[in-house]
């Protein structure tokens, strides 16, 4: 279902006409280099590439006759290379496939499709940092109560908030960048790794061809410790996803709403209640963040095969391949939509703030006073007393509760500051002096 939702680039990657798109190039690369190495007459490779050619041209007919042989053949490479054959229609077939067993055509294949479908993802969260940018730089200075366990805890500006969001994302882009390279390993070493039947040159020249690097080593597959790795990157940049989807449904609370997504003209959000505005698109999100780490739990368990290679990994990767890459690439196009459309109140923000009665000026109070020359004990003491009493007048009911009038009224601490300095101390702008060089440092200007 989420591939008909991804974009088309994506989906294209992982089609059965791709797939045997590059599988033909595969082959004819290999033809090319037994060329080169006297193993494979010219004028054969000549037969070899008309016949690749007339299916390159029909590739929904290739994938056809293969699923039609496959069903008979119980064998999709096999299925692959009867079907390249009888389109060569000569006795040069003979050389198709010669040397390779199914998994260099197949696992290379799977290298090329990772690193096709790394370089749009990468694409992906290059278009979602630029969308979170452009609301960091626009609420830089947007006051809005810091909270730690749920709790108010010291202001913040919503422009931070979207600073700390652009920044995870760029680990993501590095981790997407790492795990193209980590995942573009080909092989062409035959039926145990031994290269007994092929040069290594012929390796060589295939993976270079098609932008990968031959892998150093092998058993009749690329070690699947790789793919769990590509498969991993993509759980965590899901989890990242997840983490910002969980922090904008908090704040879409209709006790908090601080930030809402967007409602579309004619959306519904409830169909019994018709009032409701529900965060369905992030709730979407952080479900799908958990298809993520299932696949790559999966990749992980194909990592243990027997031997030089079972199959139990083959039928895992059909589905989690096409998609964890489909997924994420979907999850990346609501991320960016989200970030442009979001709604942010900061008239709620400045009344969400007024509900903790300055008393996020906490802190600043008690290192002040340690500067006074009061023990951290002492300090500490004075200003939890003075907190408590703001939150029991508040909880009696009465409109006079105020953290800094509380303070001022306190003999004990008012002794330690000059007229006019507390007020000076209790105010958004000391907390918000460093927002221009957190901005710089993170190349948001």
């Amino acid at each position: 279902m989420i591939q008909r939702y991804s974009r088309p680039e994506m989906r294209a990657i992982w089609t059965d006409e791709n797939k045997l798109r590059i599988w033909l190039q595969i082959e004819l690369l290999a033809s090319e280099a037994l060329v080169r190495e006297g193993v494979v007459p010219r004028k054969d490779f000549a037969k070899i590439k008309a016949g690749c050619e007339k299916w390159l041209a029909d590739l929904p007919g290739l994938v056809a006759r293969q699923k039609e042989l496959e069903k008979v053949l119980n064998h999709d490479v096999i299925a692959f290379t009867t079907a390249v054959a009888e389109k060569i229609n000569d006795v040069a077939s003979r050389w198709f496939h010669f040397g390779l067993t199914s998994s260099d055509v197949g696992d290379t294949a799977y290298a090329v499709q990772m690193a096709q479908s790394a370089d749009l993802l990468i694409r992906d969260v290059k278009e979602a940092r630029q969308a979170i940018a452009r609301r960091a730089r626009e609420h830089k200075f947007t006051p809005c109560i810091g909270r730690s366990h749920g709790i108010h805890a010291e202001p913040t500006t919503f422009g931070l908030k979207l600073a700390l969001m652009y920044d995870e994302f760029g680990r993501a882009l590095e981790r997407l960048e790492r795990a193209r390279e980590v995942a573009a390993v080909g092989k062409i070493s035959g039926a145990v790794g031994t290269s007994a039947h092929l040069s290594p040159r012929v390796e060589t020249f295939v993976c270079r061809r098609l932008g990968l690097r031959p892998a150093p080593i092998a058993t009749q597959v690329v070690q699947r410790d790789i793919h769990a790795e590509f498969q991993s990157v993509l759980a965590l940049v899901g989890a990242s996803i997840e983490r910002w989807a969980v922090e904008f449904r908090h704040l879409q609370r209709t006790e908090v709403l601080e930030a809402e997504e967007p409602f579309t003209a004619g959306q519904k959000g409830s169909s019994a209640m018709p009032h409701k505005r529900n965060p369905i698109t992030w709730e979407r999100l952080t479900g799908l963040a958990r298809v993520l780490r299932g696949n790559a739990l999966a990749a992980l368990e194909n990592v243990a095969l027997w031997h030089e290679r079972d199959i139990s990994h083959s039928s895992v990767e059909r589905i989690i391949f096409p998609d964890s890459c489909t997924l994420l690439d979907y999850m990346f196009s609501l991320l960016t939509r989200l970030m442009t459309g979001l709604k942010v109140y900061p008239e709620n923000m400045k009344k969400n703030l007024a509900l903790s009665l300055g008393m996020w000026n906490s802190q600043t109070v008690l290192l002040a006073l340690i500067r006074k020359g009061l023990t951290r004990e002492r300090a500490y003491e004075l200003v939890q007393r003075n907190a408590m009493q703001t939150w029991a007048v508040k909880h009696a009911g009465r409109d006079d509760a105020d953290f800094l009038a509380q303070l001022q009224a306190d003999p004990e601490v008012a002794a330690h500051f000059r007229k006019g300095e507390l007020e000076k101390l209790c105010s958004l702008d000391f907390h918000f002096k460093e927002v221009n060089h957190r901005f710089k440092k993170l190349g948001l200007g």
